[in-house]
């Protein structure tokens, strides 16, 4: 089955130097063939190939399907108090983390799986399609690996977070729940787990806790991610480059050591503004970061507690207005930059060879996603070529 997506006012393909507006690799008037599930052509309108089924794009826009290389999907409860006790004044720090621990502890694998698929449908809906769903709400050995496993349900972008912060029973004992996390833990998180992350922050885990885990879990074939410098100036980013993980999540409070390390390295900064949105903190500077050569990646960080949203389309409308951004460059990191957090070459671009990807929007160009802020504009989504629903 060939389908087209014919008529297309403005392509973004996210391949440099074959169209406009630098990385992006914009084509006006374009078309694209996909075949058993995949881009198999891209080119001028006037050339497009026949096709068993075809989309007439009216001249809309079409981008790569959004990555979302940070996302907590895997919980139970409820924390809106929380959010309403930040708004009228109250400092985020964490610690409602473990509210959302117990809440998971006691939910059945129905119940947690019913809001893992919710969310994944929301955010598809967003034009989301791909996905990086942590574990870290369970944070014992049992709750640890079911929601890994329940997460390796919908995505195959898996992420073992045992050291999310020190549960309750071990709050005395932090090198003990150390040595929980680098054994057992991480043994039953294997079989379910593509990465292993770190809350290297105060009040979660120190630098050398934040070593030990993750080294061990890079030893057992794991990729490296680092929750890094969100409440203050920390080590997270240092080790993060020290270790050559793929992302540093967070990167809102930055000394130009840290950025000096980010630009020397393949690690991306992801930006996470729905967290700052959330509990009114500031934003990161991420023109700072572009302008020193660092790879910004943006993501939602969906979890019950400082970020409760799925939307990448909302995230982009902040890094425009708050962060720095441009357009341009808020969408390449929602796509392309994501896609590079995850080590994904074949997500966040359109190109023959890779998965057909990519969200159809009702408006003429990338440009309305920061400018028609909270306006759902995308219309149609195609993951692996096949049409989510029909507008």
């Amino acid at each position: 089955m060939k389908l087209l997506i014919d008529n297309i006012g403005e392509l973004v393909t996210n391949v440099a130097g074959i169209g406009e507006d630098g990385p992006l690799g914009i084509r006006r008037k374009a078309a694209l063939l996909i075949e058993d599930g995949e881009v198999a052509w891209i080119g001028p309108a006037r050339y497009a190939p026949a096709a068993d089924r075809r989309i007439d794009a009216d001249g809309r826009a079409v981008l790569p399907g959004f990555v979302d290389s940070h996302a907590h999907l895997v919980f139970a409860g409820d924390r809106a108090p929380e959010f309403a006790a930040r708004m009228a004044g109250q400092p985020y720090t964490g610690g409602g983390i473990r509210t959302t621990v117990a809440a998971t502890r006691a939910a059945s694998d129905d119940r947690l799986r019913e809001i893992v698929g919710r969310l994944r449908v929301e955010a598809l809906r967003q034009g989301t399609t791909t996905i990086e769903i942590k574990s870290g709400y369970g944070l014992n050995v049992a709750d640890e690996a079911r929601s890994l496993r329940i997460a390796s349900e919908y995505t195959t972008e898996t992420t073992f977070l045992g050291a999310h912060v020190v549960p309750t029973e071990y709050a005395d004992r932090p090198d003990d729940y150390v040595g929980l996390v680098c054994g057992p833990m991480l043994r039953a998180a294997l079989p379910y787990a593509r990465w292993i992350d770190v809350f290297c922050e105060r009040g979660a885990f120190d630098a050398d806790h934040a070593r030990a885990i993750l080294t061990v879990g890079q030893a057992a074939g794991l990729g490296v991610r680092v929750h890094a410098n969100q409440l203050g100036p920390g080590p997270g980013v240092q080790l993060a480059v020290e270790l050559g993980a793929a992302s540093a999540d967070h990167c809102t409070h930055l000394s130009d050591a840290d950025i000096d390390a980010l630009a020397g390295s393949e690690t991306v900064a992801t930006l996470l503004p729905g967290a700052e949105f959330s509990t009114r903190s500031p934003y990161p500077d991420a023109r700072r970061l572009l302008d020193a050569g660092v790879t910004v990646a943006l993501a939602t960080d969906c979890n019950p507690g400082s970020s409760y949203t799925s939307s990448l389309p909302f995230c982009i409308a902040l890094a425009v207005r708050e962060m720095g951004m441009t357009p341009a460059e808020a969408v390449w990191a929602a796509t392309a930059g994501g896609a590079r957090a995850l080590r994904r070459p074949d997500a966040g671009v359109l190109r023959p060879g890779v998965p057909a990807d990519l969200s159809i929007l009702d408006a003429p160009s990338y440009l309305h996603l920061a400018y028609r802020p909270g306006v759902p504009l995308i219309i149609q989504v195609l993951h692996n070529g096949v049409p989510q629903w029909q507008p």
